[in-house]
């Protein structure tokens, strides 16, 4: 049964919600995060992360707060010590149902994605999308959650680097540098080029445009 989110100002995420859990019985904690649901072009990419607490990675923390060169260590270390699961929704997809349904199918997909089923999931955000176990929404989670915090730099490694490979597929709108945001890079390119099938068409600025294919 979902939760309430829960919320407060602390800074640095710690092991304290996974350890409340798993003195309940919970022993399997998944912390659950998502990258990209701003973006004009691009997925929504969602991870779980199951944390060994004997291999709690040093240095975990919100992604946004990482340089590129820690998160990469740090995704070597999660991927290596941890359960991982990985899930994301394409543009034409997140065009059907719209961003949030989209960002909670992702969510979904990586829960059910993971190798061993988590016995408890530990969502950022407000809201807990339906999932096969009990999950709690927690404000601000990759700030607060290790767990939350881990999946964070997943789910952002995994997409920075989708958006770099498929700049090399459409080379005039610089994914690798601004991955699908709305920059003045990117909405000069979209007035030059038009959009492409990477882009989200129910997004303004990009309703009523024509796609392209180059």
């Amino acid at each position: 049964m979902a939760k309430r989110p829960v919320s407060n100002e602390q800074s640095v995420p710690d092991f304290a919600h996974e350890a409340r859990l798993r003195a309940r019985g919970f022993e399997l904690v998944a912390g659950v995060d998502e990258v990209g649901r701003g973006p004009l072009a691009g997925p929504v990419v969602a991870a779980a992360v199951i944390l060994d607490p004997d291999h709690l990675p040093d240095g975990l923390n919100d992604s946004k707060k990482l340089t590129a060169s820690v998160r990469e260590r740090l995704f070597t270390e999660i991927m290596r010590h941890a359960h991982v699961a990985i899930a994301s929704i394409p543009a034409a997809r997140i065009d059907v149902i719209n961003i949030r349904q989209a960002t909670f199918e992702a969510m979904a997909g990586a829960v059910n994605g993971l190798a061993v089923r988590a016995d408890f999931a530990l969502i950022d955000g407000r809201d807990v999308p339906p999932l096969p176990c009990p999950a709690e929404a927690l404000i601000g989670g990759d700030r607060r959650s290790l767990s939350i915090a881990a999946a964070s730099i997943i789910a952002k490694v995994t997409r920075d680097r989708m958006m770099t490979l498929l700049a090399q597929t459409y080379p005039d709108y610089g994914f690798e540098k601004h991955m699908g945001y709305g920059t003045a890079k990117h909405l000069k390119a979209l007035d030059l080029h038009g959009p492409t099938p990477l882009h989200r068409m129910s997004f303004a600025p990009l309703k009523h445009a024509e796609t392209t294919t180059d």
